[in-house]
């Protein structure tokens, strides 16, 4: 009964986290964001001016946290199923 509980709960967390994971990984910008990051980027990455700010950090954190409540749950689904 508990098993089936924590099994449930486990895959909540699992697709809460999965779809988060995709809509962070979509909405952060590319690392080369056209002609003009490619003509700047060498000699900001050169100085190392170069450093994520505002949305791009929050989404780069945010998808971190996803990433580990996915490994964590998907391996909490394994265990509670039997299947690890």
């Amino acid at each position: 009964m508990l098993n089936d509980v924590m099994s449930i709960i486990c895959l909540v967390l699992l697709a809460i986290a999965s779809i988060g994971l995709i809509a962070t990984v979509l909405l952060q910008s590319g690392k080369s964001a056209g002609l003009s990051g490619s003509i700047a980027g060498a000699s900001e990455q050169l100085f190392g001016s170069k450093k994520a700010k505002g949305m791009d950090a929050f989404l780069s954190k945010l998808s971190i946290a996803c990433a580990v409540v996915f490994l964590v749950s998907s391996l909490g689904l394994c265990f509670f199923t039997g299947t690890f």
